[in-house]
């Protein structure tokens, strides 16, 4: 019998989001700051302090930042599903109804939705109120700790591409160099998280490098502006 296989890229939604939150906001920020810095024409120990420093505090910062957003999500969910918990062992016939019109609501009709209702419950009734009532699965749950550590590792590595050009560029040059192999690394990293996701990779690299080049002339501008001595 021939099997049909159908490969789907939701399960990826989870780590994919923060993998490339991280490494975007990685380059970005670190390369900006090391642009900045370095348009007010310090030494190169002041831009690779500068750009160290930032690849520590936002690495840690997008850990926690993401420990808690998504521990804040993962709160709410358990949250609901000791509600409907609750719910299942003391009004079953509610739940039970409740669920026949869900399924009725999706297009089946009242007699086959209420089968597959029982049925579903018959099965694990709190599974299918989390899925088909509150659109919670195995696949979306929030999970904080795999969240913040690819988050941290992630931007760990996207700030270690433009300090990695800055220690080795001429200082002269640094400012150029930095901007124009960061915008490649953000398209890079665009084409790929877009094809990972099925997205168009093209879109994917001009949006990241489109805010990436902003953020980076900002910065350039206000390190300009600020004077010569940091």
């Amino acid at each position: 019998m021939l099997v049909h296989r159908e490969e789907h890229r939701s399960h990826r939604i989870g780590w994919l989001r923060a993998a490339v939150l991280g490494a975007n906001d990685g380059i970005v920020s670190t390369a900006s700051l090391i642009v900045g810095v370095a348009a007010a024409e310090p030494t190169r120990a002041s831009v690779l302090v500068a750009g160290m420093a930032g690849l520590v505090a936002g690495a840690m910062s997008m850990a926690a930042g993401e420990y808690v957003s998504v521990s804040s999500q993962s709160d709410t969910e358990n949250a609901d599903l000791a509600r409907e918990r609750s719910e299942l062992a003391g009004t079953p016939g509610a739940e039970l109804d409740e669920l026949t019109g869900i399924y009725v609501s999706r297009g089946l009709d009242p007699g086959l939705a209420r089968r597959v209702a029982e049925q579903m419950t018959a099965h694990d009734a709190l599974e299918a109120h989390a899925r088909d009532e509150l659109g919670i699965s195995e696949t979306h749950a929030a999970r904080p700790v795999q969240a913040a550590l690819a988050s941290a590792a992630t931007f760990a590595v996207g700030a270690a591409l433009p300090l990695g050009v800055a220690a080795v560029a001429p200082l002269a040059r640094v400012i150029i160099l930095v901007s124009a192999l960061s915008l490649l690394f953000l398209g890079t990293l665009g084409a790929i998280a877009a094809r990972a996701g099925g997205a168009s990779t093209v879109r994917g690299a001009l949006r990241v490098t489109f805010w990436g080049a902003l953020a980076m002339a900002a910065t350039a501008a206000i390190g300009r502006a600020f004077g010569t001595v940091v």
